[in-house]
């Protein structure tokens, strides 16, 4: 393992975070605040609580989960796109680098990044409600293992696109859709009965659920199939980057 070139890419990426740090975290804790005016003033004056849970409090690990997965999937996928795009990808891969040490190095950062602005936006929600996270360490497991996941999510996402448009389409129509229909600003016992099973085939149903055990011992489902399932979405994505870059999928003209 060639911890030199993953620390050369990781901190390249990194550095690229730094440098444009306001913007990176200005948007997500504005779009926070925002949320839980919306959301947490509005809604939250009309619905006192849910399963013994202030409205205000319940939706923070769905706004969370929602900043998450698109900051994930925003680093990660223009991380890998960039090079393709200015055509540096070409020196990484003619580098003695492994495909693991390229990955390592792109997705770490972006994991690393994601991490970073899902910790401030906790942060930020502590000024709107006084939180409380009862499993810290489930807490961080499942903020650690999403954070991976939906990094290697967008580092597909990068390499099948061949625009700046493309970046844009799944997280706006397909993830962005399925956050908001997955629980994050309600409990999914709420629906009617065949709602509630159509909510069962949303697989962000299954992140939201976990991450919101982990602070107030409620969810939509099993803790463990939460777990299961994100494990079950990280390995498919990475058995379907190793394959992109065995077969040169999108890299190789």
């Amino acid at each position: 393992m060639n911890l030199r070139a993953i620390g050369v890419i990781y901190k390249f990426e990194m550095l690229r975070f730094w440098n444009t740090l306001f913007q990176s975290v200005a948007s997500p804790v504005i779009s926070t605040a925002l949320y839980f005016v919306v959301f947490g003033s509005a809604i939250g004056s009309r619905i006192e609580s849910i399963d013994g849970i202030s409205y205000g409090l319940f939706i923070v690990p769905g706004l969370t989960m929602l900043s998450l997965l698109t900051q994930s999937i925003a680093n990660a996928s223009f991380g890998i796109f960039f090079p393709k795009f200015t055509g540096s990808i070409y020196e990484v891969l003619s580098a003695p680098v492994s495909f693991y040490e390229v990955l390592s190095g792109y997705v770490g950062a972006a994991a690393s990044k994601s991490f970073i602005l899902g910790i401030i936006i906790l942060f930020t929600a502590s000024f709107f409600v006084e939180l409380k996270i009862l499993h810290p360490y489930w807490m961080l497991t499942f903020l650690i293992l999403t954070c991976i996941a939906f990094s290697l999510f967008g580092f597909i996402i990068g390499l099948w696109a061949t625009n700046f448009e493309k970046l844009q389409v799944i997280p706006m129509l397909v993830i962005t859709p399925l956050v908001f229909l997955g629980g994050s600003f309600y409990s999914v016992s709420m629906l009617p009965p065949f709602w509630q099973t159509v909510t069962l085939f949303n697989p962000v149903l299954y992140l939201v659920s976990g991450f919101r055990w982990s602070f107030f011992e409620v969810s939509d489902v099993s803790v463990g199939l939460s777990l299961i399932m994100i494990l079950v979405f990280l390995g498919a994505c990475l058995v379907t980057v190793s394959w992109m870059f065995k077969t040169g999928y999108r890299l190789k003209q």
